[in-house]
């Protein structure tokens, strides 16, 4: 069992910070098994810890997974926000550089993506978790907003639909490309940025709103 001692008031463990120690072994044993693979005792043994330590940090399994999805929404949140500066000027531009920032995180982090959005999962019961995935909407939302604007259409889409639906596409095309090992994934003769772009320019004009172009005419 792991000796600890007490360092400047705060817990500290023979392998550093044993909270962090317990997310980084969940995330490796999501990213080989699933979201439902592993349990708290599990974790304090790969860790080298008592089965009572994770306690100290974590309520149960499900605040772990909390806690790896708050990371990951704070995270995707940050690549968004840098992949739509400057949106007031090139608003459409930016609405399809968040989409693609929003792929490249989920093919860079699927361990993490995979707590992101997981379907059973009960993110409403941890707020913090709550208010970080709302952060992350908020920025394509706000993309949204400055792309409906320029719509040439009689009657302009609703940005908060467009919004909801880029998110859609790009997490379900996200999710086509993105698995642990030897999961049931549909094999997919494209990239997931090819595929992406496609999906964009369709929708963007089904909209009026010409893919690629920065400002209406």
């Amino acid at each position: 069992m792991a000796a600890d001692d007490q360092a400047g008031g705060r817990e500290r463990y023979h392998h550093g910070n044993l909270r962090e120690a317990l997310i980084q072994a969940a995330l490796a044993m999501i990213a080989e098994r699933g979201i439902a693979g592993f349990a708290i005792a599990e974790l304090a043994r790969v860790v080298g810890v008592s089965p009572a330590a994770p306690y100290r940090h974590f309520r149960d399994r499900n605040a772990v997974i909390a806690e790896v999805a708050r990371r990951g929404f704070e995270s995707l949140a940050a690549d968004l926000a840098a992949a739509t500066a400057g949106a007031q000027a090139d608003p459409l531009g930016a609405l399809e550089r968040a989409a693609q920032a929003h792929i490249a995180f989920a093919g860079r982090e699927p361990a993490v993506y995979a707590a992101m959005f997981d379907a059973g999962f009960p993110s409403g019961e941890h707020q913090e978790l709550v208010v970080a995935r709302n952060a992350a909407f908020a920025v394509l939302r706000r993309v949204a907003d400055a792309a409906c604007a320029m719509s040439r259409a009689p009657r302009r889409p609703p940005p908060l639909m467009v919004a909801l639906h880029v998110w859609s596409l790009t997490h379900g095309i996200a999710t086509l490309f993105v698995s642990h090992e030897g999961s049931n994934r549909l094999p997919i003769p494209m990239s997931p940025e090819a595929l992406l772009e496609a999906g964009l320019l369709i929708y963007l004009q089904s909209l009026d709103l010409p893919a690629g172009a920065s400002r209406p005419e």
